[in-house]
């Protein structure tokens, strides 16, 4: 189900502190836009009683950020691990020709 916005009417309280944030006039406003947007999704969870749902969502997406981050530095370890052993085989390759002679 989607989020409902709040819309934003000249006098209303959204409309103040959208001022406080935007420097001039007349702009638009994403701080106070992002701001409202999460406060209006906090209501809906807690209203419906949906806390065990953002609840498995937050774990779902922490779990996903954990397995992102340990994919990136298993790659890095592997590059490493490659790097390693084609040193150690450009090593051999030196010392076997001088060996042979």
């Amino acid at each position: 189900m989607r989020a409902r916005r709040a819309a934003v009417s000249p006098g209303s309280e959204l409309q103040g502190r959208c001022q406080a944030f935007c420097p001039a006039p007349g702009q638009r406003c994403s701080q106070a836009g992002s701001q409202t947007l999460m406060n209006d999704l906090i209501r809906t969870f807690s209203e419906r009683g949906d806390l065990a749902h953002l609840a498995l969502f937050l774990w779902a997406s922490s779990a996903s950020a954990l397995l992102v981050f340990a994919l990136r530095e298993l790659a890095r370890a592997m590059r490493r691990l490659d790097d390693f052993v084609r040193e150690l085989a450009h090593f051999n390759e030196r010392f076997k020709a001088k060996g042979r002679k």
